[in-house]
């Protein structure tokens, strides 16, 4: 009797550390699904905070660290539980096991409970979540553009290079982009998305402008080896033209007054101080130009250029002023044609449906007749200033023009 009922609590010993045994299992089986399915949401919050940073986003990272501080809590339970019994021994009693049956079984469904508060989360989450994977669905074509435009760009420079080019500036400009590389490729995570490619759009445009300034480059050079030897011909030539200016003078001092030649009395030597001096600044840019300061040589190119442009102008306008005055002294009457009839022009329009103009536009284009009644009249005189004569008309055509452009600006606005 007593060994049968040793055997038969033995029996029921076993039975119970078996279902404590299952209740164990089950409870690490479902500690391992929380664990893991909250890893796989950790990956999609990362994802969501790199790409987002909506309210919406901001109160999701909020919820998944509510949820975690649970899972700790249920995780902490669990684990206690676990600690507390040793179902291996072999002396362990069946009421330690079944004590430890219970609180995994408790265990066990808290975490079931929590992994299903976890996957209705997860769940809520998948708009956010996929709104964020397109955003950085953006980010690594974006950087794989950038990076093979800097390869372009750097290869271009090597080609150059192997040309007897330094291209320093490039090489500088192509440096500087290198922590601006570093930084994109510490990726979204770290930066963002946005402000990512943002990073990636901004190396892309720089490195490809410096590709394509570098494959220039030869074309650059040759194209300033033309302009230093056109602005050294035009320099030259301005020289001999320089020294034809004063034989125009003299016919200008021999045949009219003071007052039509006496403002051109400089030209000559004005024009030969500014030649020599855009020739001193010619072979500065060719200076330049042998050591490749490129940015110097067009600086100075311009400067000659404009120089060179006052120069033409100055020695042009003592031909023109002779032309001109040899033409009015022969005939100023066709210069009083041309004034008379933009002043009959500007009255008939002054009176296009009207009976009396009005005195805004009357009074200026009297006085413009009367201006340029002095002017003719003053050509009367002993020694006449032809060149006076012609600036009036001048004056009196634009001082017309601009009564014409007013009428016109009134009645289109009316």
């Amino acid at each position: 009797m007593t060994t049968a009922s040793r055997r038969w609590f033995g029996g029921r010993d076993e039975s119970r550390r078996a279902d404590a045994q299952a209740a164990k299992d089950a409870a690490a089986a479902a500690f391992y699904e929380l664990d893991t399915a909250q890893r796989d949401l950790r990956i999609s919050m990362e994802t969501i905070a790199a790409a987002d940073g909506s309210p919406a986003a901001r109160q999701a990272g909020e919820g998944f660290a509510a949820l975690g501080r649970r899972i700790d809590q249920v995780s902490h339970v669990y684990i206690e539980a676990v600690d507390a019994h040793d179902l291996d021994r072999v002396d362990l009693e069946g009421s330690v096991a079944a004590r430890a049956r219970e609180q995994l079984t408790q265990a066990r469904d808290e975490l079931v409970r929590v992994k299903g508060e976890l996957d209705r989360f997860a769940q809520g989450l998948q708009p956010l979540l996929d709104k964020a994977e397109t955003q950085l669905a953006r980010v690594a074509p974006a950087r794989e553009r950038a990076r093979a435009a800097l390869l372009a760009a750097s290869t271009a420079l090597d080609e150059v290079r192997g040309k007897g080019m330094r291209a320093d500036e490039f090489a500088a400009r192509l440096a500087a982009l290198g922590p601006e590389l570093t930084l994109l490729n510490q990726g979204a995570a770290q930066h963002g998305v946005q402000e990512t490619v943002q990073r990636a759009d901004r190396i892309l445009r720089d490195a490809e402008a410096i590709r394509a300034e570098v494959a220039r480059l030869p074309e650059r050079a040759a194209e300033i080896d033309r302009r230093l030897v056109s602005l050294r011909t035009r320099a030259q030539a301005l020289r001999n033209r320089a020294d034809r200016v004063d034989p125009v003078l003299s016919e200008l001092r021999r045949r009219f007054s003071a007052a039509c030649w006496q403002d051109l009395q400089h030209v000559p030597e004005q024009a030969v101080r500014d030649v020599a001096r855009a020739e001193e600044q010619l072979k500065e840019a060719a200076r330049a130009r042998e050591e490749q300061r490129w940015a110097d040589v067009a600086a100075l190119i311009e400067s000659v250029r404009g120089a060179l442009d006052a120069t033409d102008e100055a020695v042009s306008a003592a031909q023109e002023r002779l032309s001109r005055l040899e033409a009015v002294a022969r005939d100023p009457q066709a210069e009083v044609e041309r004034t008379r009839f933009a002043i009959r022009d500007a009255q008939r329009l002054a009176m296009e449906g009207r009976s009396v103009p009005d005195p805004r536009h009357a009074r200026p284009l009297d006085e413009s007749v009367a201006r340029m009644e002095r002017a003719l009249a003053a050509l009367e005189e002993r020694h006449p200033d032809y060149w006076h004569f012609l600036q009036e008309m001048e004056q009196v055509r634009r001082d017309v023009a601009r009564v014409v452009s007013d009428i016109r600006g009134g009645r289109g606005g009316g």
